[in-house]
Order: C-alpha cells, then structure tokens, then sequence
C-alpha cells in the first residue's frame, strides 16, 4: 500500500478530548488508506491544556500528573492517550510523535543566572559585559514528586533565555558563552527560537533526553517520529538520539523533521548533515503551492516542482499542502486557497515520489476566531468530499510506471501505469488553472481496450484507451480530472 501519513490535530483543535476521538475515526482512517497519524505533543504544556503542546513543560507527564492547572493535557489523559495509539495499531497504523526537544517553558523556580546580553537581530554580538539576573530556569515538577525521572533541570541545562524582551547567552561550562552550532544562519544564529533554549552540549542533558526517548517508546509503541524544530539545533543531537532508540531497542523508526525553510539548499544539506536518518517535510513544495493559489491563471504549472525537495531528493520528500503552522492566524500563515487544494493534494496524492501527509482542516474542516473576536474563519468543507476521493485512488489506483506531460503553462497532466498486484490500477490525471482542454497522454498498452471514468466529471463519460495505450483526456476549467478504468 502507498504510505500516507494523516496529521490528526491543528493549531485551533478545541479543548475537548482528542483522543477518544482519534480512536472514534480510527477505522476511517484505515479505510481511507492512512499507513502513519500523526498525533500532536503528547506531554505537559507550560499552558496546561489552552496550548498545543509545543511550549514544553514536562516531557515526563503524557497527562499523568495534577501540573500547570490540570491532570488532563489538552488533548486528554495518559489513560486515553495510550488507548488511542492502540486503537490505531491495532488497525496497522503506525503512530509518528510529535517531539519538541528544542526549549522548556514556564520553569518552576527562579535563579540567578550568569548571562550576557546580544543583539536581538545578531546573536552573536555581545552588547554587555557578564552580569546576574533573575530568572526562571529552573524546573523541579512538584506534581510528578520524581516518578520516572528524579532529573532537575536549572540554567547549567539551558543556553540562553530571553526575559523583558531581551535575548541572553547563559554562561554556564558548556556554553562558554556561546550559541550551539546549528545550521540556520538567520540572525547570526538561530540556536535561541523560545524559552528556555536546551542545551545539547551537556552531557547530562543528553542523557537526559535519551533516557527519556527510551521510555517514551516503551510507555506508548509509537513507530515514529515527528521532530520539532531541527534548523534550532546542532545536526549531531538527533543523529545520535535515534541511534540509541534503534540500538537499544532493536527497532527501526520512521523519522520526518521539520525545516521550515522556502529554499530547498538548506533542507539537502540538513539531510546530509545528519546521514540521511530524517525525511523532511518539503516546505519549498508549500510555498509553491500556496503561490499557485495566488496567483490563479497566471501561475505556470510547469514550475510547481521548481526548487522542491521532491524535484532533487524525492526518496527524503515528505509532502503536505498546509499544516498547523500554515493556517490562518499563525505567524508563518501562508495557507493554500480553497480552489487549488485538490489540485495540490492531486500532485502529492497521486503521484510516485515522495510520502504525502494530509491536513486536519482539510479533511474534517475547522471553525474558529482570533483571540479578539474580530475574525471567524470556517475552512471551506468542499475540499473534505474531494479529499475523501484522492485518498481512496492513493489506495486504490495510483501504482505503477509515471509518465508526465508538463507541457502546458495552465495544463500538466501524468499518468499512472498501475500494477499486476492491484486489480484495475492505474489512473491519469489533468490539472487545469485557467481554461480547459485536453491532452493526450499514454498509460500502457496493456490496457488497450479499457474504458476510463473521470470521478470529479460526469461519469457517464467514458474514453477508450486505443491500440497504442494512449487516449484524449479532459479537464474542465480551473479543475482536476481523475481518470480511472470503469470497473
């Protein structure tokens, strides 16, 4: 089966239990071809359950422990957590965790620090000498009393802060005052991105976070893993963190780090950097789709693969139309309109490189407003209907030998060959941005003779492949046409 990944939350999920309801749509999920959910952090937030999970309080509390205002995370209990992973394997769907090792938030306890001060724009210019300041740094988890982890974290862990809208490099004996050495250059250096920032260089934070990965594994079963902010940290933590697990535990781990970066050069030598053990979501593939959205008829089809990680690495691609980030209100809002997004999930659903991963909000919609009130937005629903069909062809039809017919400013088309193995596979399709029109394309002789259907046009309609495998497709204006053999 063509792997799938499905991401079960956004940015906005409400505060009721997610995971009764992952397991309520875990046989839909199955039927629908899903291989890997993508489920959100799973662990304490500093926010307790108003925030999704990314500001790090307790890795060690899965919603556990009466912290930060509740027992319950946001997304539910320890308890229904574990229910819904099981709910998913048994269906033979494996599980990616959402993990952010990159920051602490909301410390327990302040200190006094050693710091200097740098300029918020170049984090590699100190603009004060060495002074003290207060600080929360330290995190003690008064709730959890030492269970599973006796380990306090205090500013010997961290490498810097920033306080009164201040960024500080902490100068403790592994930091020396400096920054990690990471591979994004914005701002100097772009180690700090919030919090408390960790710091990978002490040996005892690292045994830390391994130490907790190894129960973590063996507390839930997850098979995978989903890694928060990777341009924020050295190229040699993760490397090191996920040959532990494979060692230690025998298992291999399907790995997908986030870069969020619109040029493709930095994503390849982060692949490179860290020996090919991580895939990459392909955010160079979004902002090209989210242009194309723009800009209508004027976009050139030909190009929506120009400077993707799907176009020069597609065995490292993993490939998405928005994410929690993306949607609007978020600080890298950069959502795909409505009209394009079957046919942006049409060239990642469909198509023979890369692993697609489907949005929420895509699929189940979403309503919510600004913190003001001032806006409501409800995403479109008639993507779900349409979404719901390119799953099933993913699963169904598109295998086999790809041929492509990027030929046309406003009109790209590929054909799918399908497959001994999967009875009736085998598709074509056509992307249209402005007008509409036709394309002959070739899909194999072995199919000679079959009639095909277009599922999002009249089904009445049917082509003939003729003695060359080959035949006239359609396309309507401004749509997608899936072709598919009648059955």
């Amino acid at each position: 089966m063509n792997r799938t990944i499905f991401q079960f939350f956004h940015w906005y999920s409400p505060e009721e239990n997610l995971w009764h309801y992952a397991v309520d749509q875990s046989q839909r999920m199955a039927d629908l071809g899903i291989t890997n959910v993508w489920l959100p952090p799973a662990y304490k937030s500093a926010r307790g359950t108003h925030e999704p999970g990314y500001a790090v309080y307790d890795l060690f509390d899965l919603g556990e422990f009466d912290q930060r205002g509740s027992v319950r995370t946001k997304y539910g209990t320890k308890e229904d957590y574990l229910a819904c992973i099981n709910a998913f394997h048994e269906k033979s769907i494996g599980i990616l965790a959402d993990i952010v090792l990159n920051h602490k938030v909301f410390a327990d306890e302040e200190e006094d620090v050693p710091v200097k001060e740098v300029d918020i724009n170049n984090r590699n210019e100190i603009i004060s000498e060495e002074h003290n300041i207060r600080a929360y740094t330290k995190f003690t988890f008064p709730g959890r009393h030492g269970q599973y982890s006796d380990f306090t974290w205090d500013w010997h862990s961290f490498t810097g802060i920033k306080v009164d809208g201040k960024i500080y490099v902490i100068m403790n004996e592994h930091t020396n005052g400096t920054w990690d050495d990471v591979m994004e250059k914005r701002y100097g250096n772009y180690d700090f991105l919030l919090g408390c920032d960790i710091e990978h260089r002490n040996p005892a934070v690292r045994d830390e976070l391994t130490y907790w990965g190894k129960w973590y594994v063996e507390t839930t079963g997850v098979s995978g893993f989903r890694l928060d902010a990777v341009k924020h940290m050295s190229t040699d933590f993760f490397p090191e963190w996920l040959s532990y697990l494979k060692e230690t535990l025998q298992r291999d781990f399907f790995c997908v780090g986030e870069y969020w970066k619109a040029d493709v050069e930095p994503l390849l030598h982060y692949i490179e950097a860290t020996h090919n053990m991580i895939q990459l979501f392909d955010v160079p593939l979004h902002f090209n789709f989210h242009q194309a959205s723009k800009s209508g008829g004027d976009y050139d089809l030909r190009q929506i693969f120009d400077n993707t990680l799907i176009q020069q690495k597609p065995e490292m691609a993993i490939t998405f139309v928005d994410n929690h980030d993306t949607q609007p209100l978020q600080a890298l809002e950069s959502w795909v309109e409505p009209w394009f997004k079957p046919h942006a999930y049409a060239l990642i659903l469909l198509r023979e490189q890369g692993i697609p991963s489907v949005f929420f909000t895509d699929f189940y919609g979403a309503h919510y407003e600004d913190t003001k009130g001032e806006q409501t937005f409800n995403i479109d629903l008639s993507v779900v209907g349409e979404l719901e069909q390119l799953l099933v062809t993913r699963k169904t039809t598109a295998y086999g030998e790809q041929r492509d017919y990027f030929d046309h400013a406003n009109i790209i088309g590929w054909t799918r060959a399908g497959i001994q193995d999967m009875p009736n596979s085998g598709c074509a399709v056509l992307i249209s941005n402005r007008d509409g029109g036709e394309k002959n394309m070739h899909i194999g002789t072995e199919h000679v003779g079959k009639k095909m259907i277009n599922i999002f046009g009249d089904h009445a309609f049917e082509i003939t492949v003729n003695e060359n495998g080959e035949t006239t497709f359609f396309v309507d204006a401004g749509k997608i046409a899936v072709w598919i053999f009648k059955q």
